[in-house]
């Protein structure tokens, strides 16, 4: 095998095979059920096969079945603990390695890319990957200067692969859905499809790395490895050493965990602000945990990787979202439910009760009410279990908002972070974050009076 489409065969089989496995499941459980056990019983043991079968898959596969495996992954905190226990190192696995590409594969795609000569620009190249990917993997190289650097190479055939896998797995969509209540998994896939093209052109990952790493450079907090050469289907990149954060999230110490969480959180929003640029893919295999902060080597800074996924927001984050935010902390219902209006969040042909919304969004938002907030599995799942909870009126709710294109990517990031600081079961400073970061946040900060005067 030397390539994703040579696998095309065996991957559409091995994808095609879930739904029916699914209902297999289902049919098991019906069987269950008219013998006597519990619903809920049953419930939990049906969605714990099918985690298994559907975690299995897709720790086999590369293209979109492991990019929607990662995507996923980072909402495991909000499964139930007897079904994301025995599948927390799978998910693991999903955001740290794949199965490597053939080295004559890799030296091909060098010597395409390249040139004939290519091995001239380095000084040594390890052929064995250091980490793979949904579309490419990494090798260790130093180049021709003595830098160190991180060789991406992305697989002959991936964006194939990643536009095959994911309209697979939409096909069957309503069936994943009981493994993240509360979540639709369909708008996630249809998002990741729409994003396949940008994350395969590595010139736009190069600029989007380059504005970064410019940005952060000598910052205390957040280290961003400056780009060295790019070329279609190969970037080189400074190499930067590291704890994963999947790592921490194993065995970290709560010291770690914290110090992760809160540069987590800031450069969530400083990122947007400092470089008109969202880093739209948060799983843990996307950022390091390096010795050196502010308070010395016994201190530490958050690396970031991989910014093939990012959303061009030049102004920043949107200040209604700052100022939605604080209004909901003040308990201005009438106030929160205009701008949710007003920014298309409820659709002009529905009317809900501002208190209502007001009451749905309030345990949401808790972690920036407090001076510190310690994020927890346990919280997200109660977070996930209330709004899919068919009988609860949070449900009902959820159900008739709308979310604006323009929030779709801002949303899963905002959401994704939340379930890696859950992971991590960090305790972060969040409001000290918005208020030095998120435009409208702050009452009376110069957010709107700015795009004013620039008008």
């Amino acid at each position: 095998m030397s390539d994703l489409p040579r696998k095309a065969v065996t991957r559409t089989a091995k994808l095609a095979a879930l739904p029916l496995g699914f209902a297999g499941r289902a049919t098991w459980g019906l069987g269950k059920r008219i013998v006597g056990e519990s619903a809920e019983l049953v419930g939990r043991e049906l969605q714990q096969r099918t985690a298994d079968q559907l975690f299995k898959v897709l720790g086999e596969l590369k293209g979109g079945a492991m990019k929607f495996g990662q995507a996923l992954s980072v909402f495991e905190s909000a499964l139930p603990e007897e079904v994301a226990g025995p599948y927390r190192t799978a998910l693991t696995k999903l955001q740290e390695a794949a199965p490597p590409m053939p080295t004559r594969t890799v030296h091909g795609v060098l010597k395409e890319r390249l040139g004939e000569d290519w091995q001239e620009l380095f000084q040594s190249f390890d052929d064995k990957p250091a980490a793979a990917a949904s579309i490419g993997q990494v090798h260790r190289a130093v180049w021709h200067d003595g830098r160190e650097v991180a060789v991406k190479v992305q697989y002959p055939g991936a964006g194939e692969a990643l536009l095959s896998d994911l309209n697979q797995l939409s096909r069957f969509a309503r069936l994943l859905g009981p493994l993240v209540p509360g979540m639709d998994v369909k708008p996630l896939i249809t998002e990741l499809k729409d994003r396949v093209s940008e994350e395969l052109d590595y010139g736009l990952e190069a600029q989007a790395q380059r504005a970064h790493a410019e940005e952060f450079a000598g910052d205390p907090d957040v280290v961003v490895p400056d780009v060295v050469h790019q070329s279609d289907q190969v970037l080189v990149t400074e190499w930067m050493d590291g704890t994963p954060l999947s790592e921490v999230i194993a065995d970290g110490t709560e010291a770690q965990r914290d110090r992760a969480g809160q540069l987590l959180a800031r450069f969530l929003f400083s990122g947007p602000a400092r470089t008109g640029l969202l880093h739209a893919d948060p799983h843990p295999g996307n950022f390091r945990l390096l010795p050196g902060g502010p308070g010395g080597e016994d201190d530490w800074r958050l690396g970031v990787l991989d910014f093939g996924t990012v959303d061009r927001l030049p102004g920043g984050l949107p200040a209604p979202i700052g100022e939605a935010l604080r209004m909901t902390l003040d308990g201005e219902a009438e106030a929160v439910y205009e701008m949710l209006c007003a920014e298309g969040f409820v659709k002009e042909s529905v009317e809900l009760d501002p208190d209502a919304v007001l009451d749905y969004l309030s345990p949401i938002i808790e972690p920036a009410r407090a001076e510190a907030f310690t994020f927890t599995r346990g919280w997200m799942r109660g977070q996930a279990a209330r709004i899919a909870d068919v009988r609860s009126p949070a449900h009902q709710l959820a159900k008739q908002l709308n979310l604006p294109p323009a929030y779709l990517l801002i949303h899963r990031v905002t959401l994704s972070t939340i379930g890696v600081l859950c992971q991590l079961g960090a305790t972060v400073r969040l409001r000290e974050e918005l208020e030095d970061w998120l435009p409208g946040f702050v009452a009376g900060e110069p957010g709107e009076e700015e795009e004013a005067a620039q008008a």
